[in-house]
């Protein structure tokens, strides 16, 4: 079964870069810079949702809760990299903020082909780590459908923690969940 992701904005051609490769090297610089500006202005279309995010993670923290982040490939490699920068950079205990990445450990060097498509074992992995609803969960996925991530997301929810996505697409299921 062919799925259809044409639909998606993560999927689309970039029209200001897509003769990247025949330009000079300053002028591929700037059409990066100019494409890289365009993130804080999507940032701030959604600070309201993204405050509401950070209270919760504070709340969280102020009962003893976690911030979990899911993802699978780069995206859960993301969520690693930001909880794994916490403690030295924020002085947190390592087990305060936790990046899960489908496939598990060996994922984050190395891909595990099929692991973002079981909901299920987004299930284990938040099983594992004894979750409970003092706990945030951010699901991090550029297409905002990764099965994995969605898997986490609806688990959370049935226990009570607040559950956030990060996603690309303006339109996806984990925007919805």
């Amino acid at each position: 079964m062919k799925i259809d992701l044409s639909h998606l904005v993560t999927e689309s051609r970039n029209q200001s870069s897509q003769n990247i490769d025949t330009l000079s090297t300053i002028e591929m610089l700037k059409v990066i810079n100019n494409e890289d500006q365009k993130v804080a202005l999507a940032v701030e279309k959604v600070l309201p949702e993204i405050a509401q995010v950070v209270d919760a993670v504070k709340a969280a923290f102020t009962v003893g809760g976690r911030l979990i982040y899911m993802g699978a490939g780069t995206s859960g490699r993301l969520g690693i990299l930001d909880a794994s920068e916490c403690p030295p950079t924020y002085g947190t205990p390592a087990e305060q903020v936790v990046g899960l990445i489908a496939g598990g450990h060996k994922a984050i060097l190395k891909a595990v082909e099929n692991a973002e498509d079981s909901p299920q074992l987004a299930v284990d992995d938040l099983r594992n780590l004894n979750l409970t609803e003092r706990d945030v969960v951010v699901g991090i996925a550029a297409s905002g459908r990764t099965p994995y991530v969605l898997g986490g997301m609806e688990y959370a929810r049935n226990v009570g923690a607040f559950v956030a996505s990060l996603v690309c697409n303006p339109t996806c299921p984990m925007i919805e969940a």
